[in-house]
């Protein structure tokens, strides 16, 4: 696939960095010479210095006959421009941009589509971020927590410690701990390897274990491997920027909520904004400050200032303070692998891996609704919808165990209209399936694809 990325930032260059590690042929486009030249030392791709919406460098870029736009420039007026003039210019197929803005994303509808800003696909990494957040702190013991058709399905990454009532136990043999709950374990993850889960494989302590399942049975499930984590009623939120305050206002109505922020005027136009969240001007990194607010009684700290060391240094101080848990938003890949790998902070946040998923979806081939790019993009979680019929296609009408799936993938579950199936090997796959795959290696994305395609015959 030809696909021209404008923008060659944090997220641009994650990007960037995973579609030419597939095989696409990409272009990049910053006026910033020296990201461009960072990212040509290390990936094979092409990149242009110059302004992402002139017409001029856009043709330059090769965006007549590409088949993708993605617009992740840090200016949301010149995405726009960028998509527009794409469409009316060169009919590119598909566009891309990404939009912070919330003034503009509050009339996406009315706004961008064809006859207004032709924009097939609004991406805003701090919506997207602020929602993987928001999962995470209703699901306390999680680390991770992805959603998949519509909501129906729930893909959940926890830690598993000593004192769990799990560990120890085979794969097997959880029906009988969790009766009545439908689960399967999509993948383990042992000191960073993945380890292919089978019916007498053992949970051990310390193991970051993926289970599937439905929505309606996520809360149960983490609570059972984990010591039950008490009730999350008090957080607060050091940063008052796009992420702070959208997190603070979806948090407010069902937890007691505090925010911290530095600046005057942002403090002020944030309580303003807010009902019930309490703004406190100052340093998150204030010990006397997390003090007098009672850091010790605080059950989630969240640090999601734009500055990386600064959300890390406050997580670490909130942490030894005596806060149950704390987050930290990580811009840098490598802070972020650091700080997993260390312990040091409870979970690590990476906007990067929560966009990329979000744009991978429509880079896949075949009919893949969603992607959720995992361990630092390592793994991916994928949703794909089968289709045709026994003839023209490799999954539906076939029992899971007449699949031939690639090495360390795993299906977990089906979604079927209203209906969510936990998978066993009996399982049969049915046309119009959303079917929840989980892959360790994401070197056998073609396989999985090729898997989903139909055959020409199909109509």
């Amino acid at each position: 696939m030809k696909i021209v990325i404008l923008g060659a930032g944090q997220v641009g260059g994650s990007v960037a960095h995973i579609l030419a590690s597939e095989a696409n042929d990409v272009t990049v486009v910053d006026a910033n010479a020296e990201r461009l030249q960072a990212l040509q030392d290390r990936l094979d791709l092409r990149t242009l210095c110059g302004h992402a919406s002139h017409p001029a460098i856009l043709e330059q870029a090769g965006t007549a006959d590409a088949d993708m736009l993605i617009a992740l420039t840090d200016n949301d007026e010149v995405n726009m421009v960028a998509c527009q003039i794409a469409y009316t210019l060169f009919n590119t197929p598909t566009k891309i941009a990404r939009v912070r803005s919330s003034s503009y994303i509050a009339h996406q509808d009315a706004l961008f589509k064809d006859e207004a800003l032709p924009i097939d696909v609004l991406i805003s990494p701090e919506q997207l971020v602020t929602e993987y957040i928001q999962r995470i702190i209703e699901h306390p013991g999680a680390l991770q927590v992805l959603d998949f058709a519509d909501g129906q399905v729930r893909l959940m990454g926890v830690k598993a410690y000593e004192s769990s009532s799990l560990v120890g136990q085979a794969l097997r043999l959880l029906p009988d701990r969790m009766p009545g709950i439908e689960t399967r374990v999509a993948a383990i993850f042992r000191q960073g390897r993945p380890i292919q889960p089978e019916g007498n494989t053992q949970i051990e302590a310390d193991d970051e274990v993926f289970f599937i399942a439905a929505r309606k049975n996520a809360r149960a499930i983490v609570n059972e491997l984990r010591k039950l984590d008490r009730i999350v009623k008090r957080v607060i939120v050091a940063g008052g920027g796009h992420i702070g305050a959208r997190l603070a206002q979806g948090l407010e109505e069902k937890f007691q909520v505090k925010i911290i922020e530095h600046n005057i005027e942002t403090s002020r136009r944030l309580s303003e904004r807010l009902s019930r969240a309490i703004v406190l001007q100052g340093d998150a990194a204030d010990e006397n400050l997390l003090r007098q607010e009672n850091i010790e009684h605080v059950d989630v700290f969240c640090a999601v200032t734009n500055d990386d060391e600064a959300n890390i240094l406050s997580a670490m101080l909130a942490k030894r303070m005596g806060a149950h848990k704390v987050m930290a938003l990580i811009n840098r890949v490598s802070y972020v692998d650091l700080v997993e790998s260390s312990g040091i902070i409870d979970v690590a946040i990476s906007p990067q891996q929560a966009t990329i998923g979000s744009l991978l979806a429509y880079v896949r081939r075949g009919d893949v609704a969603k992607v959720h790019s995992l361990r630092r993009g390592a793994a991916e979680a994928i949703e794909a919808v089968a289709h045709g019929d026994y003839k023209t296609s490799k999954v539906v009408g076939r029992r899971l165990d007449e699949i031939r799936l690639p090495p360390g993938t795993t299906i977990g579950a089906v979604a079927r209209e209203d209906e969510v199936i936990i998978c066993h090997h009996d399982t049969m796959i049915q046309a119009e399936d959303h079917v929840i795959l989980f892959l360790v290696d994401k070197k056998q994305i073609p396989e999985v694809e090729r898997l989903f395609s139909v055959g020409a015959t199909f109509l």
